[in-house]
């Protein structure tokens, strides 16, 4: 068992299976315990290679067009990991992007932040990963909803890779620095070098470089309809966000549509605040997950962002949150749709829509009193900050579900379609049915 929690908190962590057989477990004894636990064959490289390092350092310090492409792998990391990607920034001046899984690592409201990248990132970081010419990737795997069209992902850059798995070196993407190391450690050193080298960027082009971000980050990508009759689902989410500024908040999601709008309108300040599926996607993590956060914060305020869809795979949660006590908060957008599928529907079958809708929902409201938690209904616009408030201030040991009814149709954009580059992002203020019908072209729905 000791083994077993090396292997999964070393290296790139993970679930390790332990197969205990039944005599065993029955069984009686003293118990002694390890002094030091080691594997034999598993034994991560922690530290970077020093060549490598200081071949990165060259490369970042003659870039014209740099960009920093973060992710899960500096959470995971550990805090210094963050700490020391702020201190990068602040050394070089160079503008950041992250994966879903490593929002929070760099602060959202830092000048240098673009948003998250892929398939529902910014236009701004999608075009600089598009155009920029010395990206530097840590702790990130290049995963199909980060990479697009991968013949064309990021054609003109020199590609430099921090990361712990050596298997993830070279698995998608072909890079030209790869950097085998603890994101903490290879930052660490590569700080060191950056100073002891007295590497300086060139400020002229890096102004330029800055002057044209600006210009993508002016088209305003997240900009969506507003309406004083329905509350929409980026609506929702940005008054959510307003309301817990004062507040020490985690926040956990579903799958789906309001994953994603979550990941664009909530902004993360520190890392191992946003907890969510990413890679499996796997609908129904989010309540357990907040269940987990709230139990190892007590004092904090703890909301699972999910979809009426999404929500239903582990609802009998809500007693074990009833059971102890847990004042889990469950904001809940309600379209009636699995939206991501039938978003998907659209894109993919010219607006056929099979088996995406629900009509027999359950009354939310009445389904928390059942399991002896609170529930309210919001599907006002002009209700909504009333509404949170009251789910925020709801008694200290139950958990509340919030039953947010947005509008039905709204689509997650921006949006690369499957089988296009970071340069053929669908922008959605303005876009037509048939432009989204129309999107994925034959090569790309084999792709999804």
């Amino acid at each position: 068992l000791h083994e077993a929690f090396y292997v999964a908190r070393t290296g790139r962590p993970g679930p390790v299976v332990v197969d205990i057989p039944k005599d065993v477990q029955f069984a009686t004894g003293t118990y002694t315990g390890p002094k030091d636990v080691k594997h034999k064959t598993y034994q991560p490289r922690i530290k970077g290679d020093a060549q490598a390092i200081a071949h990165a350092v060259e490369l970042m310090s003659h870039a014209k067009k740099p960009l920093l492409y973060t992710g899960g792998g500096v959470i995971n990391s550990g805090p210094k990991a963050s700490q020391l990607l702020r201190e990068l920034v602040r050394l070089s001046g160079f503008p950041i992007t992250s994966t879903l899984m490593g929002l929070g690592a760099f602060p959202a409201s830092g000048k240098e932040w673009l948003g998250m990248l892929g398939m529902h990132g910014t236009y701004e970081a999608n075009l600089a990963m598009h155009d920029c010419d010395v990206m530097v990737c840590v702790g990130a795997r290049f995963d199909d909803r980060i990479t697009g069209r991968t013949d064309q992902f990021s054609p003109r850059s020199k590609k430099i890779h921090i990361d712990i798995d050596p298997s993830s070196i070279n698995k998608n993407i072909k890079v030209d620095v790869p950097i085998i190391g603890d994101v903490a450690y290879v930052l660490e050193e590569l700080i060191r070098t950056w100073k002891a080298k007295a590497a300086t960027v060139d400020k002229t082009a890096l102004k330029s470089w800055w002057a044209q971000i600006d210009k993508w980050r002016a088209k305003k990508c997240l900009t969506y309809k507003r309406s004083n009759d329905v509350i929409m689902p980026q609506y929702a989410i940005e008054r959510l966000y307003a309301l817990t500024q004062d507040r020490d908040v985690y926040i956990t999601t579903e799958v789906g549509q309001h994953q994603m709008w979550a990941a664009q309108f909530f902004r993360f300040e520190e890392p191992n605040r946003w907890m969510t599926s990413g890679g499996l996607g796997t609908m129904g993590y989010g309540l357990p997950a907040a269940i987990g956060a709230q139990i190892a914060h007590p004092k904090s305020t703890v909301i699972d962002i999910a979809g009426d869809a999404s929500i239903l795979m582990n609802i009998q949660e809500m007693s074990t949150a009833v059971q102890f006590g847990l004042p889990v908060k469950v904001f809940i957008l309600n379209n009636q749709y699995m939206g991501m599928v039938r978003q998907w529907q659209q894109l993919l079958h010219g607006n056929r829509i099979s088996h995406s809708y629900t009509e027999s929902l359950p009354d939310f409201v009445k389904l928390a009193e059942a399991y002896g938690g609170v529930g309210i209904r919001c599907d006002k616009p002009a209700d909504l900050d009333d509404a949170i408030m009251a789910m925020l201030n709801a008694p200290a040991d139950k958990p509340v579900l919030f039953d947010c009814r947005v509008a039905a149709l709204a689509n997650c954009f921006p949006m690369i379609p499957s089988g296009k580059a970071h340069n053929e992002m669908l922008l959605g203020e303005n876009v037509s049915d048939e432009e989204i019908s129309k999107a994925v072209s034959k090569e790309g729905k084999v792709l999804v």
